[in-house]
């Protein structure tokens, strides 16, 4: 049932198609043709859950083979935990990727022709360098989850704020100082990650991510939370772990789906108590999300 699990992309193949990419003095003949080296790499490919998949993941690789980027069939490809510095314009041929897993390898940018993918609906990118994402992924707009988390981030450009299918932004251990204005406008987001930032604000546009379920902004040094935050009836998570909190919207008893105060991370609920709320506030809550809101409710 389901489909065959994919095979990692053997040592030997590889060794084999990194030296004949070294051996820069050899004549045209001593070398394989490309369509040929490309069908060692495409045996190696499976029919996962309907997926023409390929698994590159934990191979050392410092560069990729040229020879990949013949296999336009591709519709997944796992190049995670590697040691890629970067990533050729050629990644733009595969054109009929679904998804694209880059996760912890060493790079330091994505080329623009990413933007190619346009059939793209999954992106890891976390755990890498990265300081920035190219205009030109806001081309992709069938992608529905975004992860850039653990890198030195600062921004994103606007062009992603049209990226209406994306349900799920992990944007989580990065440099952000501000929300990044196009987030604001991903009207389709379920689920942000914007933990271990160095957030200090929340801004009122938050009011606009009206599907929002899950928000986890903790390990920041955000001091206040708007009132339009309370305006999210859909939230079932608000993790505000480990900020500066030291009051809250009086508005927040509209959150009626967060339903009690959480401990566990994944937990639904509330994660406010560590903060250095002040009293009477930090006394109510020892009553649990009930009392806080009794305490909030006009009379």
């Amino acid at each position: 049932m389901g489909g065959k699990q994919s095979r990692s992309f053997p040592n030997k193949d590889l060794n084999e198609l990194n030296l004949s990419q070294r051996k820069k003095s050899a004549t045209k003949d001593d070398l394989p043709s490309l369509s040929s080296a490309a069908e060692r790499i495409r045996k190696h490919t499976t029919v996962h859950f309907g997926y023409s998949t390929l698994s590159m993941a934990m191979r050392g690789l410092h560069r990729t083979p040229c020879e990949l980027w013949e296999l336009r069939e591709l519709q997944k490809l796992n190049l995670s935990m590697n040691s890629l510095c970067s990533l050729p314009p050629a990644l733009g041929t595969l054109d009929n990727l679904v998804v694209l897993n880059l996760w912890g390898n060493n790079l330091t940018s994505l080329p623009p022709e990413i933007g190619l993918l346009k059939k793209l609906r999954v992106l890891f990118a976390c755990r890498n360098r990265l300081s920035e994402v190219p205009e030109e992924l806001g081309s992709c707009t069938c992608l529905e989850v975004l992860s850039l988390a653990n890198n030195q981030i600062t921004s994103l450009p606007g062009s992603l704020g049209s990226m209406h299918n994306l349900t799920k932004l992990n944007l989580s251990h990065n440099r952000i100082v501000h929300i990044p204005t196009c987030v604001y406008t991903m009207k389709g987001l379920v689920f942000l990650h914007l933990a271990c930032n160095r957030l200090e604000t929340i801004a009122d546009q938050i009011q606009d991510l009206v599907n929002l379920k899950i928000l986890i902004v903790e390990g920041n040094s955000i001091h206040t939370l708007p009132k339009t935050l309370c305006f999210l009836e859909s939230l079932e998570l608000l993790n505000v772990d480990f900020n500066d909190l030291q009051n809250v919207p009086v508005e927040m008893y509209l959150l009626s789906k967060l339903g009690k105060l959480a401990c566990h991370p994944l937990d639904k609920g509330l994660h406010i108590i560590h903060n250095p709320l002040l009293k009477p506030i930090q006394e109510v809550l020892q009553g649990g999300l009930s009392a806080l809101y009794n305490y909030l409710k006009p009379t």
